[in-house]
This record gives C-alpha cells, sequence and structure tokens, in this order.
C-alpha cells in the first residue's frame, strides 16, 4: 500500500485509524472543508470510521459534519496509508485513507463540525492549497 506524508517515528506507538474521504467534484470546481485548528488547512472533507459504522455511512456524516453537504453515488477511487500525530485525541495514528468520488447533491445547512467551513475552490488550486500529500495525490490523479 502507498504510504504518503512522514514515515513512522522510531519508538512511537500508533494506534490504527481507518477514515474515508471525498472528493466532491463539480463544475470544475471542488468542495473541500477548510479546519481552523489545531492548524489552518485546506482538506479533503472526512474522518474516521466510528466502530460498528460502514465506511459508507461514516463518509456520509462526514461530509455533512465537515460541509453541510449530502453526497450520492459514492464510488471508492484508492487507498494509501499516512502516519500523522491527531492533537484532537491527543495520539499517534497510523491512518488508513480510504478515497472515494461522490457527487455533491445539495447543502443541507452549514457545517456542524465546529471550526469547519465548506469551501468550492477550483480542482488545480485545490492540489496546490491541500494539507494532506496522499489527498493531493488522488485528486491530481484524477484531474488529469
Amino acid at each position: 500500500m502507498r504510504r504518503y506524508g512522514h514515515p513512522p517515528e522510531e519508538g512511537t506507538r500508533y494506534t490504527p485509524r481507518a477514515g474515508v474521504y471525498a472528493i466532491l467534484p463539480q463544475g470544475g470546481s471542488l468542495l473541500l472543508t477548510h479546519q481552523a485548528e489545531p492548524d489552518p488547512e485546506f482538506q479533503l472533507p472526512g474522518g474516521g470510521v466510528d466502530p460498528g459504522e460502514s465506511p459508507l455511512r461514516a463518509l456520509h456524516r462526514e461530509v455533512y459534519e465537515e460541509t453541510g453537504w449530502h453526497i450520492a453515488d459514492a464510488r471508492r477511487v484508492g487507498v494509501y496509508k499516512r502516519y500523522a500525530y491527531m492533537p484532537e485525541y491527543d495520539k499517534w495514528a497510523e491512518k488508513l485513507c480510504t478515497i472515494y468520488v461522490a457527487r455533491p447533491v445539495r447543502p443541507k445547512g452549514a457545517p456542524t463540525e465546529p471550526g469547519h467551513s465548506a469551501i468550492w475552490m477550483p480542482a488545480d488550486m485545490a492540489v496546490d492549497l491541500m494539507a494532506d500529500p496522499g489527498s493531493v495525490a488522488m485528486v491530481a490523479r484524477l484531474i488529469r
């Protein structure tokens, strides 16, 4: 499996964490989330799969929480691994990131996740501004 970002640090204990993320294209732009804290950054909407939750259910929940949008027609396009510190949980994680492409259907309201904003951005600009190198690679592959 492809790994993006920093290699694991020797002596650090990593907790496995499954996550799902959505590439949401429409008219040459992508719907991203901007997370204000702990570090301001643009991201693909998504996040962790809760215990007992299916990946697709988690995808719909996370996209709604971070953007306020409902989605449809999700299809898996890739998976990668990354090692990262998760300050909101105060733990190091071995993240297994599954990426989907889905159709943004309609906004239902503002994001419910504190500190998140829904942002439409031209796809080529998103590649330059997103923080996660794995997400960048997946989007770049999709828009080629």
